[in-house]
């Protein structure tokens, strides 16, 4: 009887503890949810959802057998994550990626959650480490981890949590942008899922207006930091891009702002630089200007962004942010199932583990959601194997990085063992893939 099994509690209700929390009573276990906000906001949540995404909407590439992000989508819907299946049934035009409509998504993970007979969701903060007698608790409070438990897991754990920021990209108003001279298309056409390979909105740039622009932002009003910030470093994979136009003149233009692919209608040539846009929610209203996460200031963003071909007139719904990341060197700290080694009561999912990108937190969380339900029920839990996309991620957080230069990590064929054999490029990368989900398929028939 499932009312005899004491249950797991889940500290945040974001993409990773929502997963873990499905997972958990999926295999039959009680699970409380704990989620502190709106009685505790950040400083980057807008709302009170679960699973709110508070920076892109996009789930990044959903090509399974040569991309290992798409390969990770796969996964986990093998899996029957909750996060998937939300993400599916709420997908926009993006190309080749998985973007979705970021609260019809987050709508559909809080309803399924909540209808589900052993879900208990209960609002407030849970400050400090949990109670002694919560003998098995998924700590998933992500990237913006509440001060005073920030605090108690430091202590817990005797090591210095790391941090870095991570940005925040603008949202325009669909209406505002001026269609006679941004037009639609994807790089090389390439269509994806829910699209048609005309799924981004492309703003050009020609070499002087690029200069500008650059010079615009190296020169523009930035947000300052507080003192015991200063010194925390930036996750290459979401560089502010002012940041980025630091490292170099061209930085943007080989980067975020890069033209290939792409060809002016007007004009039947490629622009010396693109500003791009992608659909940001299902009616097709707000469009996020991809890649331009920034520290500017807000009066400085409006300013220098209208000075794109295409937004002289944008009106934007959200201007973009910067916030302090903080996740723990778990390398050191955790032990093959995401456990403290200091107390095995707490695991850990989610970005706090060191992993990096929305789909990569919600895998741990299913990771998580699994081993701990499998020790409830008095069974020992199953790694997946290294050779999966969930594995390597695994791996890679609990052993397989240096602990004494531990960064956070999207998943990524570098991750993987190697394959036998001479293959390259795509084939090589087709042959992880085939491999991987033969092994993943074995693993969940085990696990289950």
């Amino acid at each position: 009887m499932t009312s005899s099994i004491k249950p797991i509690h889940i500290v945040g209700g974001g993409l990773a503890g929502s997963e873990a929390a499905w997972q958990v009573a999926s295999a039959g276990v009680p699970v409380i949810l704990h989620e502190m906000r709106p009685e505790r906001g950040t400083e980057a949540h807008q709302t009170d959802s679960l699973a709110e995404l508070v920076c892109s909407n996009s789930f990044r590439s959903d090509d399974a057998a040569n991309n290992a992000v798409g390969l990770l989508h796969e996964e986990m819907r093998r899996a029957g994550s909750l996060i998937m299946r939300a993400a599916d049934a709420h997908k926009l035009p993006a190309g080749g990626a998985l973007a979705v409509d970021r609260h019809g998504f987050s709508a559909a993970v809080q309803e399924t959650l909540l209808a589900h007979p052993l879900v208990t969701l209960e609002r407030g903060e849970v400050a400090g480490l949990p109670p002694a007698d919560w003998d098995s608790v998924i700590v998933a409070t992500g990237p913006l981890t509440s001060p005073a438990l920030a605090e108690a897991i430091r202590a817990a754990s005797g090591e210095d949590a790391l941090a870095f920021f991570d940005a925040i990209a603008p949202i325009v108003h669909y209406e505002s942008i001026d269609r006679s001279i941004a037009w639609k298309q994807s790089r090389y056409d390439k269509g994806g899922p829910g699209g048609d390979g005309a799924d981004y909105l492309n703003c050009p740039l020609d070499k002087p207006e690029y200069d500008a622009f650059v010079a615009g932002l190296l020169a523009g009003d930035k947000t300052e930091f507080k003192e015991w910030e200063a010194n925390t470093p930036y996750f290459d994979g979401c560089l502010p891009i002012e940041v980025m136009a630091s490292r170099g003149p061209d930085t943007l233009r080989f980067g975020p702002m890069k033209p290939v692919g792409l060809r002016d209608p007007r004009t039947g040539r490629r622009p010396w630089a693109v500003v791009q846009l992608r659909q940001d929610n299902a009616l097709g209203t707000l469009w996020n200007i991809v890649g331009f996460q920034t520290k500017l200031k807000h009066g400085e963003q409006t300013r220098l962004f209208r000075t794109i071909p295409g937004l002289q007139n944008a009106e934007f719904a959200r201007l973009g942010g910067l916030h302090r990341n903080t996740f723990l060197n778990s390398p050191r700290v955790l032990d093959g199932t995401l456990r403290l080694k200091a107390q095995p009561r707490l695991r850990f999912a989610g970005q706090i583990t060191g992993c990096e990108g929305y789909v990569e937190s919600a895998a741990v969380g299913l990771m998580t959601g699994r081993f701990a339900a499998a020790e409830r029920h008095g069974a020992a839990p199953v790694t997946p194997p290294p050779t999966t996309a969930m594995g390597a991620l695994l791996g890679h957080i609990t052993g397989g990085a240096d602990a004494t230069t531990f960064q956070p990590m999207n998943v990524n064929f570098g991750l993987f063992p190697p394959i036998e054999g001479t293959l390259r490029g795509k084939e090589r990368k087709q042959a992880l893939s085939a491999r991987a989900l033969k092994d993943f398929d074995d693993w969940v028939g085990k696990a289950a």
